[in-house]
């Protein structure tokens, strides 16, 4: 039987009544239509056409039209709907109406890195930790209202929050997305779950998956989830480190038992990848105003380019393997937020490890003491999007469509943000100037 046979036959034995296409803009926002059964066939085999020019990032009107084509190994049942007819779900590539990939698609954009990863005999593999609040409001107006005031690996009873994070773990795992563990996170209702490790392409469209079904089972509490990097002034903000390793042959290309930190050469060379083309990767997997809100010295957030085992401000991480487990050996990208496009994302920090791999570039000392002296990460969106608009290796890795629209969307948010007058300037100089 093939994919599209299950899919199919799925589909009719359990009376699904509308399947949704799923796909991504070049900002990370999920997109989707519906199409009922009697097209489904139709869609896997052919793709199902539509506008670009509406998308954001994606054709201009003169090439509007452009095909969404289903990969049949991601179809789930959402059982979260709760519409009274079962609604499936199959995230789509965006291709040309020729059946050429489309330049605008940001899982193309992936598959692509990928592809280039295994054709040198690797396969990538990451376990992001998202972390995320739970507010019983977040009118903009009003600010966010916070649902607990509990802190790092808060255990309570009753809470609504903490209950509401359980259940939606067990709605993950009945989508088969494997969970390896959830917490209470430092900030007020501030918490965190982390999926297990799987190849990058399905990881993304997991990461998709798990901010919207967070989303939903807050939202049908009258709650709402939020991603938004730091909506609370004064605490942690909401990262989304990714642990990421090399494969080669069914072992980790990372792990060497003779070297101190138990590092192979291809590992440091991918760390030295990482660490070199920080400032130009930054603008994507920080893409917002408020990501540079995040990345400030005090909240264990990164706001300089160097790597360590025990320090956790440090831009990359080198967690501790467990004994007798040289599998588990990985590297902690710790920069990219959990509102970030995981397809550009980790597309961009492979690239960047194969260039530090393909170049032999030479790892930095490790950062053993205090983070001075290191050099900084961008620390606005502005100073970011400069260092993205001038890189070899995002033009590269993205293309000039995605890189040309990204610097346009972004110098005009930066825009707009800056001839914004805020609540602090309010609060601090109309009383007094």
């Amino acid at each position: 039987m093939t994919q599209n046979d299950y899919v199919l036959r799925t589909v009719e034995e359990r009376g699904i009544g509308f399947i949704q296409l799923w796909f991504t803009d070049v900002l990370g926002t999920p997109k989707a239509f519906h199409i009922t059964p009697q097209e489904l066939q139709n869609a896997l085999e052919e793709g199902m056409t539509f506008d670009g020019s509406a998308i954001d990032g994606f054709s201009r009107m003169q090439e509007a039209d452009v095909l969404a084509r289903p990969d049949p190994s991601t179809f789930q049942v959402l059982p979260y709907e709760g519409t009274g007819s079962e609604i499936a779900r199959v995230v789509c590539d965006i291709s040309n109406l020729d059946g050429s990939p489309f330049e605008g698609c940001p899982r193309h954009t992936l598959r692509r890195v990928a592809e280039r990863a295994r054709s040198g005999g690797y396969t990538f593999y990451v376990a992001p930790e998202i972390e995320y609040f739970y507010f019983s409001s977040a009118n903009p107006a009003t600010g966010p209202i916070p649902l607990d005031r509990g802190g790092y690996f808060d255990l309570s009873v009753g809470d609504v929050a903490s209950n509401l994070r359980r259940r939606s773990v067990k709605m993950l795992e009945e989508m088969g997305i494997p969970v390896e563990h959830a917490q209470h996170e430092d900030a007020p209702s501030q918490h965190e779950v982390d999926l297990r490790y799987t190849d990058v392409l399905t990881m993304a469209d997991t990461v998709m998956t798990t901010r919207l079904v967070l989303k939903a089972l807050a939202s049908a509490e009258g709650l709402v989830a939020s991603f938004m990097p730091k909506p609370l002034a004064l605490v942690q903000g909401s990262g989304m480190h990714t642990h990421c390793s090399l494969w080669s042959n069914d072992e980790n290309a990372f792990a060497d038992g003779d070297d101190e930190a138990g590092l192979s050469t291809t590992a440091r060379q991918f760390m030295a990848g990482l660490l070199v083309h920080a400032p130009e990767i930054t603008a994507i997997t920080n893409q917002w105003v408020n990501s540079y809100k995040r990345l400030v010295a005090g909240h264990e957030a990164p706001v300089s380019i160097g790597w360590a085992r025990s320090n956790r401000s440090s831009l990359v991480r080198v967690p501790v393997a467990k004994h007798g487990r040289r599998e588990s050996t990985r590297l902690e990208y710790r920069a990219p937020d959990s509102a970030c496009n995981p397809y550009l994302s980790f597309a961009m920090m492979l690239a960047a490890g194969l260039k530090g791999i393909e170049g032999a570039y030479e790892l930095e000392p490790e950062l053993t003491g205090s983070l001075g002296g290191a050099r900084p990460l961008p620390s606005n969106l502005n100073d970011a999007v400069d260092l993205l608009e001038n890189s070899a290796l995002a033009r590269e890795t993205l293309g000039d469509h995605v890189v040309e629209w990204f610097v346009r969307n972004k110098r005009a948010e930066w825009a707009a943000y800056k001839s914004e007058i805020t609540q602090f300037e309010l609060d601090r100089y109309l009383p007094t100037l």
